[in-house]
């Protein structure tokens, strides 16, 4: 699976710490990450990470190119709700974009265990029901 990892900055440290508890689960996995957030986790964890830009300066749309190319299949987003973020419009674009193209977003910690877990026990496997349901690429 290729997932990415991205966090504002108030919620970098819980990613970081997210990525060590579940680091055994991760290292099987492609991980993708806004700039900032990737270099700190991968310092941290020693977990190899593709890095795209900061987020502010283009990394979430880069990651929503990807979503909306079919090469990315989980994003975990750790957001700082009670701050105002100057690329607001830039997540909820990427927010969009996993909406529209069925990728699941964990925007919390809760959340993420969700989907670590299933990740852990081989549940994901909604693109192929998408595909034999023939909602896949839907206009």
């Amino acid at each position: 699976m290729k997932i990415a990892l991205i966090a504002h900055d108030k919620k970098k440290q819980d990613i970081i710490n997210f990525s060590n508890a579940y680091k055994h689960v991760l290292k099987d996995h492609h991980l993708f990450a806004t700039g900032t957030t990737g270099k700190q986790i991968t310092e941290q964890t020693g977990l190899s990470i593709h890095r795209f830009q900061s987020g502010p300066i283009g990394g979430d749309q880069q990651i929503g190119a990807k979503i909306a190319n079919n090469e990315m299949d989980v994003v975990i987003f750790f957001r700082d709700p009670l701050t105002a973020q100057p690329h607001e419009p830039d997540v909820s674009a990427l927010m969009r974009l996993c909406d529209v193209h069925l990728i699941p977003l964990a925007t919390n910690l809760a959340a993420a265990e969700i989907v670590i877990r299933a990740l852990a026990r081989g549940d994901f496997d909604w693109r192929e029901i998408v595909k034999q349901s023939g909602q896949e690429g839907t206009d």
